[in-house]
């Protein structure tokens, strides 16, 4: 499994005119953005391990203090879908998205990651699997980090 992590200052995933997903980041509290995309081969025991590294991971700083996990801060996660994050681009201009697991794999996959997100102690909001939806975010440092498991 991939993921793609923003810290963030806000965050939102809206489909159809409508917010399905929204961090509560008031008085100036941090949280996460989890692109999450699944190839063919990937488990429920990756699901976990993916989940255990976007909460544990140190991105976070309280002034000059030590570096910082979501878990340590409570800080909220906004899940979202992104088959796209396993394009080939290695020929031509159009990517081919046969690494992408179908929908009927990447579902519970993506939902087993925020199922172990909150098993943790995690609040999470989510998009909508398979919709077409408008992401919008405020990326804070900027801090964009790759994850694989």
């Amino acid at each position: 499994m991939r993921a793609v992590v923003q810290r963030v200052s806000q965050a939102s995933v809206t489909v159809d005119g409508e917010v399905v997903g929204a961090l509560d980041l008031s008085g100036g509290a941090l949280g996460l953005v989890a692109l999450v995309g699944a190839t063919h081969d990937d488990s429920a025991a990756h699901a976990a391990r993916l989940a255990d590294k976007i909460w544990r991971l140190r991105i976070f700083r309280r002034d000059d203090g030590p570096e910082l996990a979501a878990a340590d801060l409570a800080a909220p996660i906004l899940v979202i879908s992104q088959f796209t994050l396993y394009a080939n681009t290695d020929k031509g201009r159009r990517p081919s998205w046969n690494a992408a697991a179908p929908g009927p794999v990447a579902e519970p996959l993506v939902d087993a990651v925020v199922a172990e997100l909150r098993r943790l102690g995690a609040t999470v909001a989510t998009g909508r699997f398979g919709a077409d939806m408008s992401v919008s975010l405020v990326n804070d440092g900027p801090v964009t980090l790759i994850l694989e498991v």
